[in-house]
């Protein structure tokens, strides 16, 4: 799964030659210390080295291994005060989401931008290194791919956006109007409809695969409720038998872990990272998951989410036989143990024993989950060593949104319990299998799926977007209080973010989403 990142060794070089954001700087292609565009694109070395730049635009904010702060928007999690990584998730769970919000709001819609810019400015140029075209139509359908996929994440964020089809030369180029909602994700079936005609099969080891573009799609029309179109793609991903479940769950989430091929199986599109040359964080100070989660603290798991993993015998504590007051955490789904760190717990090294220190926690538990305690104890070094991939698509989720779109189609079928029982009964996890006369109706199994969906991706980073497609974010979100015993705020304009002020200034075309003016 590795072997692809050889080729971020020339990101530098690459990146250098494509946009950025929607503002003047992104019109400077070609500057200065960068290769010359007319001496570049001569042969398919030149090709993958720009691909790889392409690539390597997803290392940056939302897209990168900063996602799981996405859960801090959520009942799953809250974001220290001190979180200068991603600033301002707390405000925008209180009420304070505006035009003029700084820190992660603005990056949630500058940084696709970026990768879109990029691969408009590889597709724009690809055909210039006169390669065969079955060769370059799967150069192209990575970028394609790439692009979809940052296109998704602005129509989940804010709606109808601006779209670009080419790498732009002039700053008036930008000022146009936005597409439409339905118009964008158009556009988004188009770019995965060529990726999935034109990249390989066979399993994810860098670049995107059939595969990868076929689960995203399934996403996108999840997003959609296009319940039959997800459910055909997603059978035909299962049907060819090419991933599976990890053999261990908590594997997943660690750099050796990802490396074995019983555990990688799993892993359908990441963002890639590998230590020395292309880790988590340096700067402007270390970080990367490791510093973040393991040692800052800078995202701590609600009690909210710890009471909804259900003891070994798949009853919530209140119904088994196995709950203990006393000890309250024993005895629990196996995820638990490899999500959160528990009151009591210690960070202890597996390998030398060596414990480390975590700084206190508002909620009363820290993250685990993507925590490498191999790595222990952490300090500032250990930000040259951080390289956990951060996951985007695994088969897992295949699975679960494969039974949660038979469930919504024809109700409570043994393919939905069946599935179910896969991901329950991974390795590792051997949770029994789901109560069918508990869970005998399309609603109550709705809202079993959901609660399925939730442990197995808690603290991943999707929660956020699940609730939004559910429609149930302004109804769930206002129940809960942070540690300050401040209400979550999320009305219903809230499921489009707004524009920023500066996006605005740059594009006067650019139209205010409602609820923001």
């Amino acid at each position: 799964m590795k072997g692809f990142k050889i080729l971020i060794l020339a990101m530098v070089a690459s990146i250098m030659m494509f946009g950025g954001s929607c503002n003047k700087d992104f019109l400077d292609k070609n500057p200065k210390n960068s290769v010359s565009n007319e001496v570049f694109w001569t042969s398919q070395k030149d090709v993958e080295t720009a691909l790889a730049g392409v690539y390597y635009r997803l290392q940056e904010n939302f897209l990168g291994y900063e996602r799981v702060y996405l859960d801090a928007l959520t009942d799953n999690a809250f974001a220290d005060p001190g979180n200068n990584t991603q600033s301002n998730l707390n405000v925008m769970t209180t009420g304070g989401i505006s035009p003029g919000l700084g820190g992660a709001l603005p990056n949630i819609y500058s940084t696709p931008y970026k990768l879109i810019s990029s691969a408009n400015y590889f597709l724009d140029n690809v055909d210039r290194a006169l390669l065969s075209e079955q060769i370059v139509n799967v150069y192209k359908a990575e970028a394609r791919f790439l692009r979809a996929l940052a296109y998704f994440d602005l129509v989940q964020s804010f709606g109808g956006v601006v779209v670009y089809r080419n790498f732009l030369t002039k700053l008036e180029d930008i000022r146009i109007q936005k597409s439409t909602e339905e118009e964008v994700y158009a556009f988004i079936h188009e770019d995965l409809d060529f990726a999935i005609a034109h990249l390989p099969t066979g399993l994810y080891k860098g670049h995107a695969v059939k595969a990868s573009a076929q689960g995203i799609k399934a996403r996108v029309y999840m997003t959609q409720q296009n319940w039959q179109a997800a459910r055909t793609l997603l059978e035909e991903i299962i049907a060819d038998n090419t991933f599976s479940l990890a053999d261990s769950y908590e594997d997943l989430f660690t750099t050796d872990g990802q490396a074995k091929a019983s555990v990688s199986r799993e892993i359908m599109f990441a963002t890639q990272y590998l230590a020395p040359n292309s880790v988590h964080r340096l700067r402007p100070g270390a970080g990367g998951l490791d510093i973040e989660l393991g040692w800052f603290a800078l995202m701590q798991p609600y009690k909210n989410l710890v009471d909804a993993y259900e003891m070994k015998d798949g009853k919530l504590p209140e119904e088994s036989a196995y709950y203990d007051a006393e000890n309250p955490y024993r005895n629990r789904d196996p995820r638990l143990y490899a999500t959160v760190k528990l009151p009591g717990d210690e960070w202890v090294n597996p390998v030398t024993g060596e414990t480390g220190e975590i700084y206190n926690t508002y909620t009363g538990f820290h993250t685990k989950k993507w925590v490498d305690l191999r790595r222990l104890p952490f300090v500032n070094e250990t930000a040259r060593q951080s390289d956990q991939d951060y996951i985007h698509l695994r088969y897992a989720d295949i699975i679960l949104m494969y039974a949660e779109a038979v469930n919504e189609l024809d109700g409570p079928l043994d393919a939905v319990y069946n599935q179910l029982n896969r991901v329950r009964g991974r390795s590792g996890v051997d949770l029994p299998e789901v109560d069918r006369a508990k869970y005998n109706s399309k609603d109550k199994l709705r809202d079993y799926i959901r609660h399925e969906r939730r442990i197995e991706f808690a603290l991943e980073g999707h929660r956020y977007n699940d609730l939004k497609r559910w429609k149930i974010a302004h109804m769930l979100l206002p129940t809960l209080k942070n540690p300050s015993g401040v209400s979550y705020v999320f009305k219903e304009h809230n499921y489009r973010l707004p524009f920023s002020i500066t996006e605005l200034d740059n594009n006067p075309q650019l139209e205010q989403n409602e609820g923001y003016r």
